[in-house]
């Protein structure tokens, strides 16, 4: 090796190990306990969004929790409540209704006379091939997926500059590569990622750091509750094994600690998953060649049929796939995340 080369590496290395150091000092200097901070988790009744709250709790944070149900959300606050001695404020709210979002906003600083976190969490799924689609499902999942995350910051917003907040807003892999068969929901989530990363932007001059997750599959059991149309027992089946497989998903307990790990120290983006970080990438750098191939995967997947528009719910659309030994890890996730 001649030595303008060595020289050449050892810069290199010189530079990329100065880098590392910077950014650790950074996110060091970032970092927040969370103990005595009001966190506020949409989406928490069930699914990952509970499972976050557990970890908040764990770590001292005051939780206030929204979620459509107003059952599933009892037994929630009730379990924080048993579990870990924490101090729970659960509100039902649909996050699609501005004016709801904006009066449970409200009924936080009212409660505890501040937010110091919003995790923007709420979601939906609608499964199943673009022919049986319709603007309805496109127009709810920007309702859940953009809107409800918007009005939930611009209502807080004031309170978060002034303690110099967090934001945390769940989007997905979705919101990175758009798949077959989930074309609202990764319409959705698309536009969540978008605003979350110039939200982050816009507000570091005011010291509120934005963080945007990217969760690839999840065994968190919420395909139970997700909606499919056509070929439904089919579509389910997929999710189900998709979501259930461990090289192919991770545990919510782990996504979880990620993820308010990555609030603590104001990250910028968090994705999950290998398979979720390579196909992001690949995405990325191959952009026309992956849209090949997703036409390809679309012509594997179910096709239209069965139940046509009409939207059937995860658990009531079992087959001899699903529920079965393959799907073990997601059935026992439903049943300890309130999914059932």
């Amino acid at each position: 090796m001649n030595r303008s080369l060595k020289r050449t590496l050892w810069w290199t290395a010189a530079g990329l190990g100065t880098a590392c150091a910077v950014r650790a000092a950074a996110r060091r200097r970032r970092a927040i306990s969370l103990d005595g901070k009001v966190v506020v988790v949409t989406g928490g009744s069930r699914g990952l969004g509970l499972v976050m709250a557990r970890e908040l709790a764990s770590q001292g944070a005051r939780l206030a929790l929204c979620a459509r149900d107003a059952d599933e959300l009892e037994r929630a606050r009730s379990e924080l409540v048993e579990s870990f001695g924490a101090d729970v404020l659960a509100v039902p709210c649909d996050m699609s209704e501005a004016s709801r979002v904006e009066a449970f906003i409200g009924d936080v600083i009212n409660h505890y006379g501040r937010i110091d976190v919003l995790v923007n969490n709420a979601g939906i799924i609608a499964a199943g091939p673009f022919d049986h689609m319709t603007a309805e499902d496109y127009e709810r999942s920007l309702a859940v997926h953009f809107w409800g995350p918007y009005h939930a910051v611009a209502a807080a917003l004031p309170e978060l500059r002034r303690r110099r907040g967090r934001i945390v807003n769940i989007s997905s892999l979705g919101g990175k590569v758009s798949v077959p068969h989930l074309l609202p929901y990764c319409t959705g989530k698309f536009a969540l990622v978008g605003f979350s990363e110039g939200l982050r932007g816009a507000l570091a001059k005011d010291g509120v750091l934005v963080t945007t997750v990217v969760p690839g599959l999840m065994r968190t059991g919420s395909v139970r509750n997700a909606s499919f149309k056509g070929r439904h027992r089919r579509e389910y089946a997929l999710a189900s094994l998709s979501a259930s497989l461990p090289l192919l998903s991770i545990a919510a307990e782990t996504a979880a600690r990620k993820i308010v790990d990555a609030c603590r120290h104001g990250d910028a983006e968090l994705t999950l998953t290998l398979p979720g970080k390579l196909l992001a990438r690949f995405q990325g750098l191959f952009p026309g060649l992956a849209a090949d191939l997703f036409g390809l995967v679309d012509r594997l997947m179910p096709g239209p049929g069965g139940v046509g528009d009409m939207a059937v719910r995860g658990a009531d659309s079992a087959s001899a796939l699903s529920p079965s030994w393959a799907t073990t890890l997601g059935d026992e996730a439903a049943v300890r995340n309130n999914e059932m």
